[in-house]
Parts: structure tokens; sequence; C-alpha cells
């Protein structure tokens, strides 16, 4: 790749990893609080309903587009580039798919995957969702700052390539 696509496409993926990062930041910070503050019936078909309508976003789109692209970067850095970015750009892959795509795949989809087929009424559900809620989020925490580490793994990159 010439310097200014190098450069270019690193920037872009940058920014899609802060964005990832803030869409967990808000569900970390306050959307899970409200949920577990309303009453277990209504905080758990509000997240039903967040988990369904979440298959036909843009925010999908992202969290699984980038992690074949952080992939390939991280490769390509290892690959193709000597220079003081390599580290940072092959660090903020990594903190990616491991930290964020494979904690949501082996994690919070599973919990998400059981809540879904579960009455916001019955015991079952009421029961499941103490834990849930709580694991849930501790899970989604360590998406927020995965996703935040490589976006200033790659942001850091960057800054050492210009």
């Amino acid at each position: 790749m010439t310097p200014f696509i190098t450069i270019t496409v690193y920037a872009l993926a940058t920014l899609l990893l802060a964005l990832i990062s803030g869409v967990f930041l808000a569900f970390s910070d306050f959307i899970m609080r409200s949920l577990r503050a309303a009453s277990p019936p209504s905080g758990i078909e509000a997240m039903q309903q967040i988990n369904r309508k979440v298959y036909s976003s843009v925010f999908l789109a992202l969290l699984v587009g980038m992690a074949p692209v952080a992939t390939v970067l991280s490769l390509y850095a290892f690959a193709f580039v000597d220079g003081p970015e390599k580290p940072w750009w092959i660090a903020g892959g990594a903190f990616y798919v491991a930290g964020t795509f494979l904690v949501t795949v082996l994690g919070n989809v599973p919990m998400n995957k059981r809540l879904d087929p579960m009455s916001p009424d019955g015991v079952v559900a009421q029961d499941y969702w103490r834990s849930y809620a709580t694991t849930w989020t501790v899970w989604n925490h360590v998406r927020t700052v995965a996703s935040a580490l490589a976006a200033a793994c790659m942001f850091i990159g960057c800054l050492l390539y210009v």
C-alpha cells in the first residue's frame, strides 16, 4: 500500500473501533444500570428487544466486520511494516479480536440467546435476569476496554507512522 492509503486505512479503522467502543461504553455506563433499575419483566423485555434489533443494525455490521479487518491490518503490519507503528497496529488488532470479538461471541451472545426465548414474566427468566444483568455487564466492560485499547493502539500507530 502507498503511505497515503496505509494511513487512511489505519485511521479509518481507528475511528470505527472508537465508535464500537462508544456503544459498549453506553451499555456499561447507563443502559444496563437502567435496565436493572426497571422491574425485572420490563428490563428483561427491553433487553430481549435490544438483542433482537441489533441483528439488523449498522453496529452489528461494524462489530463483525471489524474482526477480519483488524486481523488483516495486524497481519499486514507484521509482514510489511518496519517502523515504530508496527507493534501498535499489531496490538490494536489483537485487542479487538481477542477482547472484543471473541468475548462477544463466546460470552455475551450465548447469554443473549439463552435469555431470548424466556417469558419476561416467568420465574425462570427473572431468576436468570439477576445473574445475566451482572455477568453480561462484566463481559461488556471487557469489550469496552478492549475496543478502546484497540482504537488507542491504532491511533498511536497512526501518530508514529506520520
